[in-house]
C-alpha cells in the first residue's frame, strides 16, 4: 500500500466518524433528557468528548503525512503517537466526569424511570459503534496507524459501555430504576481500562519501544536469506506513525569491497521493503564477520 492510499484511507474513516458521532451525540442528548435516562443523558457528554478524540486524531493525520524535512530528518510520524496519548487523556476525563455525576445524582437522590425511547437508542448506539469500531479497527491494521487505533478503541469503549447503558436503562424501564445509575458506574470502568490500553501502547511509541518479537525475527530471517550476510549482530526498531525505522548491524566478509558491502546492504533493505510495506526506513551499519570489534555507543 503506497503511502497516498494509507492517508486517504484515515482520512476517509476519520471523516465518517466525525459525522456518525456527531449524529449519536445529538440523539443520545435528546433521548436521554426526554426519556429520562441518566445512563443514556451521560453518554450523550461521553460522545461529546469523542469529539476532541476525532479531532485529534485528524489533526494527526494532517501533520503525518507531511513528508521529511530539514527539521524533521525522520518524518512527521510521532504526531499519531502524540494523538493517541492525548486521547487516553480524554477517555479518562470522560470517565472521572461520569462517575461525578453518577456520584452527586445518587447523593441529591434524583434517580427516575427511564422512557422505551432511551432503552431505543442505547439499542441502537451498541450497532452503530460496533460498525464503526470494525471498520476503523480494520484500517488501523492495514495503515498501522496508533491514531487510528486510539479511534477504533474509543469506537470499542462506546459500544461496550452502551451495552452497560442498555441493561441500565432497560432494568430501569422494567421497573429496577437504580440499575440505571449503576450501568452507568459500570460504563467507566470500561473507560478506564480502554483509556489505560491506549495510554500504554502511545507512550510506549513516544519512548521509541521495540515493535513485537515476532516482527524482529522475520526481519532478521529476511537479511539472512541474502547472499553475503553472515548474521545479524543487532537489530533495533521503533515507530513513526504508520511507519517502522529499523536500525540493523549485519556481519559480513571483512575482506570484500565497500562496493560489494553496499550492494549487499541494498539488497536486504530492498528486501525488507517488498515484505513489510509499513517500514519507513532501514539503517545499515556492517561489522566484520568472526572478528573482535566493539560497538560504541554511551546509550
Amino acid at each position: 500500500m503506497d503511502r497516498e492510499t494509507r492517508f486517504h484511507l484515515a482520512e476517509r474513516i476519520i471523516t465518517i466518524s466525525f459525522w456518525v458521532n456527531a449524529l449519536l451525540m445529538v440523539v443520545k442528548f435528546l433521548a436521554g433528557y426526554f426519556g429520562n435516562s441518566s445512563a443514556v443523558l451521560a453518554d450523550g457528554v461521553e460522545s461529546a468528548g469523542d469529539f476532541i478524540v476525532i479531532a485529534s486524531a485528524s489533526l494527526a493525520m494532517h501533520v503525518g503525512k507531511k513528508p521529511i524535512d530539514h527539521s524533521h530528518p525522520y518524518g512527521h510520524g510521532k504526531a499519531e503517537g502524540i494523538a493517541a496519548f492525548f486521547a487516553s487523556l480524554i477517555i479518562t476525563a470522560s470517565g472521572i466526569g461520569l462517575v461525578a455525576y453518577v456520584i452527586t445524582m445518587i447523593v441529591s437522590d434524583t434517580i427516575s424511570v427511564p422512557h422505551l425511547v432511551a432503552v431505543m437508542t442505547a439499542a441502537l448506539t451498541i450497532i452503530v459503534k460496533e460498525y464503526l469500531f470494525y471498520a476503523t479497527q480494520q484500517v488501523a491494521k492495514s495503515t498501522q496507524s496508533p491514531a487510528l487505533s486510539a479511534l477504533a478503541r474509543d469506537h470499542q469503549k462506546d459500544a461496550l459501555t452502551s451495552i452497560a447503558t442498555l441493561v441500565g436503562a432497560g432494568g430501569a424501564y422494567l421497573g429496577w430504576p437504580s440499575l440505571d445509575p449503576l450501568a452507568a458506574v459500570f460504563t467507566s470502568i470500561f473507560i478506564f481500562r480502554l483509556a489505560w490500553v491506549t495510554l500504554r501502547q502511545s507512550t510506549h511509541d513516544l519512548m521509541d519501544g521495540q515493535p513485537p518479537g515476532y516482527f524482529l525475527e522475520e526481519v532478521c530471517a529476511l537479511c539472512t536469506h541474502v547472499p553475503g550476510v553472515h548474521k545479524v549482530h543487532e537489530i533495533r526498531a521503533r515507530r513513526s506513525g504508520q511507519y517502522i525505522i529499523i536500525d540493523l548491524k549485519l556481519e559480513m566478509d571483512p575482506k570484500m569491497t565497500v562496493k560489494e558491502s553496499h550492494d549487499i546492504s541494498h539488497a536486504v533493505k530492498r528486501l525488507i521493503f517488498e515484505r513489510f510495506d509499513n517500514v519507513g526506513d532501514v539503517m545499515i551499519h556492517i561489522n566484520p564477520a568472526e572478528e573482535p570489534h566493539e560497538d560504541l555507543i554511551r546509550l
